[in-house]
């Protein structure tokens, strides 16, 4: 079940993260620490305000059958999106941005390749918030319109720009070409397509479920950016730009949505 709207839905947060990427072709080796610290507060930001705008408070909207217990969707469906990331990095190896030792099962993965696996962690759970999303507007089963499901798109999209820059110039540090480095910060995207279109191919079996699925999907982004990206933002001196930049994605992000939906 998808449509044109959909189609670009899907697609539009993997060019942001590809254009990110290609960053690796014109810009010196390596990001400057601070520069590095306010483009993860950004996409921080806009991760918690689509988590709330997108998908928490669309939830307890359809619940609202359910009266003064119309949050018991959102809270059971949050926590499930918590301990699905957790599992995650519980049995995947991967390696955060800054880190020297990796998280996960032992393994003899390259370093490299544990840096694209700590992206990659967190982008699936962004596809599956942009697949929600547009599921809910396509089966008319939650309070979504086309312009709130394009703006959380938009929004993921915008934050995945430095966020495929943040991986594909670490990995040209590290000694990988400029071409193998987007190769890697592109790839570290694909996953986002493919569960948002698996979960769109299954919307017509998850409507009884939606609630719980957007607040899975918030949980776990928040998740993400309480795990990884506020103590990536919040390193060293000058933490402010981090805090800073956290507040210019999260008023971006709060500002499409609601313009566009």
């Amino acid at each position: 079940m998808f449509s044109l709207d959909a189609a670009i839905g899907l697609i539009v947060p993997f060019i942001g993260t590809t254009a990110g990427a290609a960053c690796v072709f014109f810009m010196r080796k390596s990001l400057n620490n601070i520069v590095q610290r306010a483009l993860t507060g950004f996409a921080a930001g806009v991760m918690i305000a689509a988590s709330i705008w997108s998908l928490l408070i669309p939830a307890m909207e359809q619940a609202a059958k359910m009266g003064k217990f119309a949050f018991v969707p959102a809270v059971i469906g949050f926590w499930l999106g918590i301990l699905f990331l957790l599992l995650l990095d519980e049995v995947v190896p991967h390696l955060h941005m800054n880190a020297e030792k990796a998280e996960g099962p032992r393994s003899h993965l390259a370093r490299t390749t544990m840096m694209v696996l700590a992206v990659t962690i967190h982008n699936i759970p962004e596809g599956m918030a942009v697949g929600v999303v547009f599921a809910g507007y396509l089966t008319h089963s939650a309070e979504i319109t086309a312009g709130g499901a394009i703006a959380l798109s938009l929004g993921i999209a915008i934050q995945n720009f430095p966020e495929g820059a943040i991986i594909s110039m670490p990995l040209h540090a590290e000694g990988q070409s400029k071409a193998k480095s987007f190769a890697y910060g592109t790839l570290s995207g694909a996953v986002e397509p493919v569960f948002g279109a698996i979960t769109i191919l299954f919307s017509s079996l998850l409507i009884p479920f939606m609630p719980y699925l957007l607040s899975f999907a918030a949980g776990a982004m928040v998740y993400v950016v309480v795990e990884e990206l506020i103590p990536e933002m919040s390193e060293g001196e000058h933490s402010n730009i981090g805090v800073l930049m956290f507040a210019l994605g999260f008023t971006l992000m709060m500002a499409l949505d609601v313009a566009l939906g």
